[in-house]
């Protein structure tokens, strides 16, 4: 077995992504943090995080890890509510998929600690929504309808409208006025409810051969890239609001024909947790959250 300090230093870090916000979590400082880090390392005989710029980033090896650690420490926990259950009541455990929860609920979930200060809130991500039959969660956003659990709810949260978005700069450099001139474009593919190709078959009937094509894994890296003038992204403003505010993005095509509507967030509650205040607490707070974004809600 690994040492267990460096276990919890290394899933508190992995999860946050920040070695000072797992300091401040784990109430040590970042430099114990960064020692515990070092000491699993060497244990392992691999690099979990790569350093570079000040920054901390997990490596292929070190993503993988941090999967398997937050799935046994799921375990850990479950078995600790089943026996002692007063022991985290008053905590609540979010699961989100990574974008949303990076884009979306982080920003936000200030306001929420503010109005509860007495829940304490434990935010992880799920990648794959079979994690959701492993993984210990009260309340999940998932990004498409998961399978089906035993026990547990699952109804649709959110509606996205999808479209394609860029940097002004591209508009003005590629003449885009109609879909097809994407052709003179780079698409960039993230994962969403929508490829390129169904969108195109949707707007226009038929698809095209772009200029380049650039693939990412997450929407926050295809919405970075979008909005440094790489090329044009197809999402959805629950995502890219931040940058459509700053008109960093903006929508080249804008009429109301080219946005194409798709149920993807669900939300799913844990039977286990069935009538919990604090779980009801959070999906009111969520759902005022989501009627202030103007965003569109719907309903089984």
């Amino acid at each position: 077995m690994p040492p267990l300090k460096a276990l919890s230093a290394f899933e508190a870090a992995s999860r946050h992504g920040s070695f000072s916000r797992a300091a401040e979590e784990l109430g040590v400082t970042p430099s114990a943090i960064s020692h515990h880090i070092q000491k699993l390392e060497d244990f392992l005989g691999v690099r979990v995080f790569s350093r570079h710029a000040g920054r901390a980033v997990l490596t292929n090896a070190g993503r993988l890890y941090a999967g398997e650690i937050e799935r046994a420490f799921g375990t850990i926990m479950g078995a600790t509510r089943l026996v002692a259950p007063q022991s985290q009541r008053d905590h609540l455990f979010i699961a989100s998929g990574p974008s949303f929860a990076a884009k979306w609920l982080q920003p936000r979930i200030g306001n929420f600690i503010g109005q509860h200060p007495e829940i304490g809130i434990r935010l992880s991500t799920i990648s794959d929504l079979r994690d959701l039959e492993t993984i210990r969660f009260d309340l999940a956003i998932a990004y498409g309808r998961p399978p089906t659990l035993d026990g547990r709810q699952v109804e649709p949260l959110l509606a996205e409208r999808l479209r394609p978005l860029c940097s002004p700069r591209l508009i003005e450099q590629l003449g885009l006025r109609e879909p097809a001139d994407l052709a003179r474009a780079t698409l960039i593919h993230s994962s969403n409810a929508l490829t390129w190709t169904d969108y195109l078959r949707k707007v226009i009937g038929s698809t095209i051969k772009a200029r380049h094509e650039l693939w990412f894994d997450r929407s926050t890296m295809a919405i970075d890239a979008a909005a440094e003038g790489l090329g044009v992204v197809l999402e959805s403003e629950i995502l890219a609001a931040e940058e459509l505010a700053r008109g960093t993005l903006v929508a080249p095509f804008s009429r109301p024909q080219f946005e194409v509507e798709t149920v993807s967030y669900y939300l799913v509650r844990s039977a286990e947790n069935k009538g919990r205040s604090h779980v009801g607490a959070f999906e009111t707070w969520l759902r005022a959250e989501i009627t202030a974004a103007n965003l569109q809600t719907t309903m089984t």
